[in-house]
């Protein structure tokens, strides 16, 4: 069973991938490059403040912006355990898959849970649990393959690991 459990950073709108990590840090490919900048245009003290486990909770459009792979590379490596949002940037949801880093669509979780929460992601489902609040909202559940992929940590170890 895939679960992610943490403390909820809390975000907008439209949060790109210029914000994610920023366009001068992408000379980078390196992981851990990428997460010592993760977010620091939005939040300066994200990368100070955030634990292996913890989950980002945005509104609508998370990750538009330009297709780079930059993005969930940098907030998988920073910890990040999960992004609960509103609505996904087609691209930056196609990349997070490709890269192992969970997602979740649920409009009514992004909106009511708060910077700060607890919050437990049981993947199987899609329920979220916001132990701080004692509520739990309905997200959209990953198709096994997709769970497949995430487990093996991205797209490329999963094919890897399949021959």
């Amino acid at each position: 069973m895939m679960q992610a459990e943490g403390k909820v950073f809390k975000y907008g709108d439209n949060v790109d991938t210029d914000v994610i990590i920023p366009a001068r840090y992408l000379n980078s490919s390196d992981p851990k490059d990428l997460a010592a900048h993760c977010m620091e245009d939005i939040d300066k003290d994200f990368i100070r403040n955030v634990k292996k486990g913890d989950i980002i909770v945005a509104a609508k459009n998370f990750g538009c912006g330009s297709s780079r792979e930059h993005a969930p590379i940098a907030i998988k490596a920073a910890g990040v355990s999960c992004v609960i949002a509103e609505t996904f940037a087609r691209i930056f949801y196609r990349n997070a898959i490709n890269i192992g880093l969970p997602i979740i669509e649920c409009p009514e979780a992004a909106r009511e849970i708060q910077a700060g929460d607890e919050v437990k992601v049981d993947f199987d489902s899609g329920t979220i649990y916001d132990v701080t609040r004692n509520t739990s909202y309905r997200g959209q559940a990953f198709p096994p393959f997709m769970q497949k992929i995430i487990s093996a940590g991205g797209l490329v170890n999963y094919i890897n690991e399949e021959n």
